[in-house]
């Protein structure tokens, strides 16, 4: 039995000071005070709250293991309060059949110390040619995706929404039109024609990051004109950072840091409901691959570390947006649009638990970094939320 005691909840919006109570793994009690003998967590200063989810990560196992593994990536995101997260497919081999699907589950299962949930690709090898077995495989993933790369062959798009309305998959996309590439343009023109198919196909439809004041205009609409089946996610670096304060390679993703009219875009959307979640889009390098000249390193920062203390700090701190606002963008909306399994902070649920102190500010370090990946922009910065202690099943994986 593990009591987590002294720590203040979210109920009503507003936080309340409760002792919880895990036992086999499960949530058995919340009351105001449990004085029970056994292992204690002093969760004073604390917000406690049900594990964060990140529908947006790279944890780059299987073949490119020098930059991240699924055991250090999951390690990375315990770190960061984060106990379910979902793996991009730009791996090698590619999950774009049922037995590549296989070999990384079967790290999933040796390695990972949170909850994981593989992508399968849209399309073999993700190189918009030809599509994945998808009928293959899906019944072992909750989404596709093609992230890294755009899809252009808009045949075989709606080939890959007919299957995913067929089998209940929701598709991620990477908006990214083939002849805009990384200009703004690249972003909306992709985002506006995918939402059309979208809506013509009825499938369940996800865009990725959104960067730019039109894309998030056209998922708006779409919204408003009843097609509740088309979501986004926005990235914390994508609310808080614009391109005029890119300094290296630390400082370049895909897409890229856009205007700070953009990034405005960003954080009103956030707040009106436009955006369903927020997602780190977690995306370790090695160094030597991020020391380069900032025009030929690779696109990409960690994030997993971070995510939860920048979105407390700029948007809950400051009032931006509520306290359930909070749990619904990082916990509630993220498992209801994936079917992802459910989680509360509720008697009877499993303990999957982030303990974040919300009242002592911590400057993020690199020495800290859990990650194989160092290249973050937010090195050096202080925030308010970093996670003390995490719970994955009732069992302790992470305390400060």
């Amino acid at each position: 039995m593990i009591v987590i005691k002294n720590g203040k909840i979210i109920e009503n919006n507003k936080l309340i000071r409760k002792d919880i109570l895990v036992d086999h793994g499960i949530i058995e009690k919340i009351e105001d005070n449990i004085d029970i003998d056994c292992e204690t967590i002093d969760a004073k200063h604390c917000l406690v709250m049900p594990g964060g989810i990140d529908v947006h990560v790279h944890f780059r196992e299987p073949g490119y293991e020098y930059k991240e593994t699924i055991h250090t990536g999951t390690l990375s995101a315990a770190k960061g309060g984060i106990t379910t997260v979902m793996t991009m497919p730009n791996l090698k081999p590619c999950p774009d059949c049922l037995e590549n699907v296989k070999i990384q589950q079967r790290i999933i299962n040796d390695t990972a110390v949170v909850h994981v949930y593989p992508y399968g690709s849209v399309s073999k090898n993700e190189e918009d040619e030809s599509l994945s077995d998808i009928e293959a495989f899906y019944k072992e993933v909750l989404a596709i995706s093609d992230d890294g790369k755009g899809v252009n062959n808009i045949e075989l798009l709606e080939k890959a929404m007919i299957l995913a309305k067929k089998y209940d998959l929701i598709i991620a996309s990477h908006a990214e039109d083939s002849i805009y590439k990384f200009a703004p343009q690249g972003e909306y023109v992709a985002v506006k024609r995918e939402i059309e198919l979208a809506k013509k196909i009825g499938c369940r439809y996800h865009f990725c990051h959104l960067s730019t004041k039109e894309s998030l205009e056209y998922v708006r609409q779409a919204r408003k004109e009843g097609y509740k089946n088309i979501t986004c996610e926005v990235s914390p670096h994508h609310l808080v950072l614009n391109e005029t304060m890119i300094q290296d390679g630390n400082w370049k993703m895909n897409p890229p840091l856009r205007s700070e009219i953009d990034r405005l875009a960003t954080v009103e959307a956030l707040i009106d409901g436009t955006v369903s979640m927020v997602a780190s889009d977690h995306a370790p390098h090695s160094k030597e691959e991020k020391a380069v000249e900032y025009s030929k390193c690779l696109n990409g920062i960690i994030g997993l570390e971070t995510m939860l203390p920048i979105i407390y700090t700029q948007f809950v701190k400051t009032g931006k947006i509520s306290l359930e606002r909070f749990l619904d963008l990082m916990v509630y909306e993220p498992i209801r649009i994936f079917h992802l399994p459910k989680r509360r902070l509720e008697v009877g649920y499993p303990a999957d638990i982030a303990v974040l102190d919300i009242e002592t500010p911590h400057t993020y370090e690199e020495s800290e970094i859990v990650s194989k990946g160092k290249n973050s922009p937010f090195i050096g910065n202080t925030y308010y939320g970093f996670n003390c202690c995490t719970l994955v099943d009732g069992k302790i994986i992470y305390r400060k």
